[in-house]
Order: C-alpha cells, then structure tokens, then sequence
C-alpha cells in the first residue's frame, strides 16, 4: 500500500497519484533543471508518441546510454506506457561490448550522449542496423543525429497509456554471468514496486524527502532510486557525475534527506577537505552498498556525517534490495561490534535460505552455503535465455517469487545474514561487478600467454581490484605493461587487470580444474573474509 492506501499495479500508477494530487511539486533536479509531476506525465506522453510513431509497441526494446538521469527516466516510462521496455546501457563497455547488448536486446531506438555515440557509430557495418531504427542524442550538437528534446518535441502532450498488469516487464538490465557473456535481467512492475515500497518504509522516505543520486542509471541502485522518488513522491537530486566536493555541497544546497552511495564514493567524500565542514544537517539517512566496505569507513562516515546508516544487500537480479542492516543495527554496534559485518535482515516480503550449492539441502544457522532469495522482486526472466532462467529458479518459481540461486556465500545467524565469499567468482570493485571468465577468454587470446586466471584481491580504494595471474609460453617475454596495455585496447578499462603476476604454473586439481580459491589465498591472508 502507498499512503494513499491505494495499491500501485505497475508504476505508471505511482505517477498518475502524484499528477491527480500534487501535480506541480518538485518531482526531478539536475542542476538548474526541475521536472515536476506534470511535466514528467506530458513530456514522457510526447516521447511515448513519438516511439509509437515509429511503430515501437508492446514488448520492443529501446536502449539509452546516458549519463544524465532524468532523459533515462523519461524515456523509462515512456517505453511502459507503450508496453515496451527500456533498456539502460553500461557506457563504460567498449564498442563491441555495447554492440552485443544492444543486438541481444534488439533494441529498435537508442537515446545516446554525444560522449558516447561512436559506442553505437563505431560497430561494424550492419550490425546494429538490422534493428536500430533511431538514434538520437541526449545533449550535444552533432551531424546528422537528431536532439532528443527536438525530436520528441511535436508530439503531442496527451497519450492512453497501454494497461500494464504487475507481471508485465518494465526494466531491463544487463548483468554479465560466469560465462562472459552479458544477461538480460527482466524486471517486473511487480519486483520494482516491491523494491520501492521496502525501500520507502524502511528508509521512511516519503513526499517531503529529498533523495541525492549519484549512482549510474544502468546500475539497479540508480535506476531505483529513481523509481522510489516516483513511488513516494519524493524529490530526486541527481548527479550525472559524482565529484566528492560537489556532492557534499549539494547535501547543504538543495536540503538532502537521504541518499545511497557506494562505499568508495564515502572514502573519496571523507578524504575532502570540505568533509569536515559540511552543513549535513538535512540529512537523515544514508544507504551504502553494491560492495563492501572497510569497518574504518563506515565509523568515520558515522562520525563526520552525524545521521543514520543502513546498509543494503542486493542484486540486479532481485530488483536491487535483499536485506537492510538498519540504522538501530549500526546504532548497537558499538556494544555489538559484529553486526557491522552482517548484510543485515531480509527486507519485507523477502525470505532467505542458505543451502549446500551441490544438493541444495538447507545448512543450519552458522553454516556456510550458497545464498536462495524468495522475494516479489525476483527477475522475471533472463531476456531470450530459457537456460539460464530455469537454472536460477531449480526448485520453480512459486507465487512468492521461486528462490532465486545468489551465486554468492554465507551463513545465516539469528536471522542476520553474513556474507564472506562469491561462489561465482565475481570481482566487486568500486561498486562494478565484474566477471572473471569473459577476462580470461581474452587474456587466453594474448599471443604470450599459455595460461592465466583473473581474482580479485584486496585494494584500499575500491574494496577489490582485478589482477591478472599468467603463465608465458616458452621463450616469450613480455612485460606487465604490456599485458595490461593489449587487454585495455580491447575491453572495458574498469574491467582490465591493474596488475599482472608472472608465474610458473597455476594450480589446478587432477581433472584440471582451476582452484582459483588457492589462487587467492595468499593476497587475502590476514583478511577476515575472503572480500575487502
């Protein structure tokens, strides 16, 4: 129920009580810019008939690439009120990286930043063109592509939304997999609303709040918090760039309630000058996760910014939250100093098991396993991947959502659930998910190279940095910069290896398998959990 007593069935319901109640409040800020509810309500209509008339309908894709939060939102809803689907793409990924999402997608318009057009102009010839039907540009002037802004424009204000039933997608997001290969994650009106109205009663964000974003809309926490503005009639403050000193500006400027940062964006915030001096006297709460954060972090932001803290685990997967560790959690810390280790408690709705990754029998309390989430806020599938679907859901879906496999480790105590290890092997650095596999299927490609391994090992700055573990071939040299220099040339910077160990062999089992766990050990020993 929102507190209208009212219950949301898709969140273009969300919008439509804002404009019937309070039309002209603040609903979006991006520096001078302020959208109210009204504006947001004809501006998506007109960008609504522009996609329908270019024949985009119920169940297309349309991508965007764009730093700037309020054009993804609008283009968002847009899509829903078609039956479409918006699709947010990671401008941190090279071009071949992005011509493969959106060719998955079969993304029919792309709304692109001119920073980031020649990600779409650079592919090869013909291979988004099957399916692009539009490209457009966010801001800019460039040759022959069309403003956003001028191209919905003519439009008319008024459009008859298609009725979406709570199950319909709303939301697609990419997330790699231990394959290498980026996943559709399909999220429902259903599991976004869920993921809102959690959020709103446990962070108590309601319509005089104001809710600082600095997060990328291709990640779920920025596209979310955007949709929790929406869901409670908050004000969003976004940021299509976070710089630590301008950010804590802002908290004072425009009266910041609450926001979600990553931990590393506290650690750039708290080594400022600016830091001891803000006026943080608007602020009531902030939420940090995506990735974990040191103990010293979290109790000088505690310190310095003199509000609540409560901590978030999710997924993409889960249409972001899982648990909540609450502001009382943090408060009892300095008595229970354990529970600022813990993820916390599964939010409302939600429910947790820990299981034996193998058998998926359930463990007891204390006992490490794989991590099953039942939760409104499952996925509703991965986008043209039946396979990876049904592996997700072993035990089927169920009307409380199926128990969604985590992929990630940790044990469950007194109903607080600790993390300490990813099954998956997934590397967390600076709040980017990144997957081994899809590096060393181009590490294994280097002409020197006649074995390697990616991990992530401790970094101070981003909680895990990518390293590069590499056997040569026989009577090859070649230097670590070298490494590093091939691998940037051809992927993402963020996900390319800092560091690369030169070395005899790697460990494998008799049937070959890589024991990527005794690969690591040595640059995590003395760590308490086997991530920063």
């Amino acid at each position: 129920m929102n507190s209208s007593g009212h219950q949301d069935q898709n969140i273009l319901d969300a919008l439509r009580r804002h404009v019937a109640c309070r039309p002209e409040a603040p609903a979006y800020r991006s520096g001078d810019e302020l959208l109210s509810f009204s504006n947001v309500e004809q501006t998506t209509n007109q960008i609504a008939n522009a996609l329908a008339a270019m024949n985009v309908g119920a169940g297309d894709r349309v991508a965007c690439l764009t730093r700037h939060h309020m054009p993804c939102l609008l283009l968002m809803l847009a899509a829903c009120k078609l039956g479409a689907v918006c699709m947010p793409v990671n401008w941190r990924l090279a071009a071949g990286e992005v011509a493969q999402i959106l060719e998955h997608g079969q993304a029919k318009f792309a709304m692109v930043d001119a920073a980031f057009i020649g990600l779409v102009q650079a592919q090869p010839a013909g291979a988004t063109d099957r399916l692009l039907q539009k490209l457009v540009c966010t801001d800019g002037s460039l040759e022959r592509v069309e403003r956003f802004a001028a191209w919905y424009a003519p439009h008319d204000t008024s459009f008859t939304a298609m009725a979406a039933s709570p199950d319909d997608a709303a939301l697609q997001l990419y997330s790699s997999g231990t394959t290498g290969l980026p996943k559709g994650v399909v999220l429902s009106h259903r599991g976004l609303l869920s993921a809102s109205r959690a959020v709103a009663q446990a962070w108590q964000v309601d319509g005089s709040s104001v809710i600082g974003n600095p997060l990328p809309t291709f990640h779920v926490a920025g596209t979310s918090m955007l949709l929790l503005s929406l869901y409670a009639g908050a004000q969003s403050v976004t940021c299509s760039e976070f710089a630590a000193a301008s950010f804590i500006r802002d908290i004072a400027a425009h009266g910041i309630t609450h926001c979600f940062l990553v931990p590393v964006m506290l650690m750039f915030m708290l080594q400022r000058p600016e830091a001891a001096q803000g006026n943080y006297r608007s602020l009531k709460l902030i939420s940090y996760g995506a990735a974990p954060i040191s103990e010293t972090v979290l109790r000088d932001s505690m310190r310095v910014f003199q509000c609540d803290f409560l901590q978030v685990y999710g997924l993409t997967e889960v249409s972001g939250p899982a648990t909540f560790l609450m502001p009382a959690d943090h408060r009892a810390s300095e008595s229970q100093p354990e529970l600022l280790r813990s993820a916390g408690q599964a939010i409302e709705g939600a429910r947790l098991r820990i299981v034996d990754p193998a058998s998926l029998a359930d463990v007891p309390d204390g006992v490490t396993g794989e991590v099953l989430i039942e939760a409104a806020g499952n996925l509703k599938e991965y986008w043209r991947d039946t396979v990876a679907t049904s592996q997700a859901f072993p035990e089927g879906r169920n009307e409380r959502g199926g128990w969604f496999r985590t992929g990630d480790a940790g044990y469950l105590k007194d109903g607080y659930l600790f993390i300490n290890d990813r099954i998956k092997d997934m590397i967390i650095s600076g709040g980017e998910n990144i997957y081994p596999a899809e590096i060393e299927n181009l590490l294994m490609k280097h002409p020197a190279v006649a074995d390697g391994a990616i991990i992530g090992v401790p970094d101070t700055t981003w909680g895990e940095a990518v390293k590069a573990c590499v056997v040569l071939k026989p009577g090859q040299q070649v230097s670590e910069r070298d490494i590093i220099d091939w691998m940037r040339e051809r992927l993402a910077h963020f996900k390319c290896p800092k560091t690369v160990d030169f070395v005899g062999s790697l460990p494998r089992n008799p049937s070959g398998k890589l024991l990527k766990r005794v690969l690591r050990e040595p640059y995590w020993a003395g760590k308490t959990r086997s991530v920063a």
